[in-house]
């Protein structure tokens, strides 16, 4: 499967460590950065990266690591079309996919090891949308509405400006 991965510089090592393993493993991953372990860098920029690349087609999955996975999660669902999730165990990395057709894993580096972050990956990557069951493609209808009605333009999204 061809797949793009990012990271910030506390995903930095993680993210080399499950390229080098899925590179092996004959996906075709595409790295978006980083490049090299920056530590004034930030992880929004990677997870618009990664949401970019999917919604431009260069890939269906995606793979974001940050030291928790909390911040790459909350940036990457900002953009529509995105769904990512946060797994450190592989039932959700498969799960998610299977019922909720996720479309970016998540992972926090200083959260989890190598081991457990190649066995997520697999789990995320072989794992497929389950269209023909009429509960998930029901409940998955209702989840892009959310978003659509949402979405910049919208005259109901009720979006409010960021803290200052």
């Amino acid at each position: 499967m061809k797949l793009v991965i990012a990271s910030d510089h506390a995903g930095f090592s993680l993210k080399e460590e499950v390229r080098a393993y899925l590179t092996k493993g004959g996906h075709e991953v595409v790295d978006l950065g980083a490049f090299k372990c920056e530590p004034q860098d930030d992880y929004p920029d990677f997870a618009q990266r990664v949401g970019e690349a999917i919604i431009a087609g260069e890939a269906p999955r995606g793979i974001l690591i940050c030291g928790s996975g909390v911040g790459v999660s909350i940036a990457a669902n900002k953009i529509p079309g995105i769904r990512a999730a946060m797994c450190h165990d592989t039932y959700s990395a498969h799960q998610g996919v299977e019922h909720d057709d996720m479309n970016v894993l998540v992972m926090g580096a200083r959260i989890i090891g190598s081991a457990l972050a190649y066995e997520l990956a697999d789990a995320f990557l072989k794992a497929k949308f389950i269209s023909n069951e009429e509960r998930f493609t029901r409940r998955f209808k209702k989840v892009l509405a959310i978003e659509a009605k949402y979405q910049r333009g919208s005259s109901q999204s009720g979006q409010s400006n960021p803290p200052a």
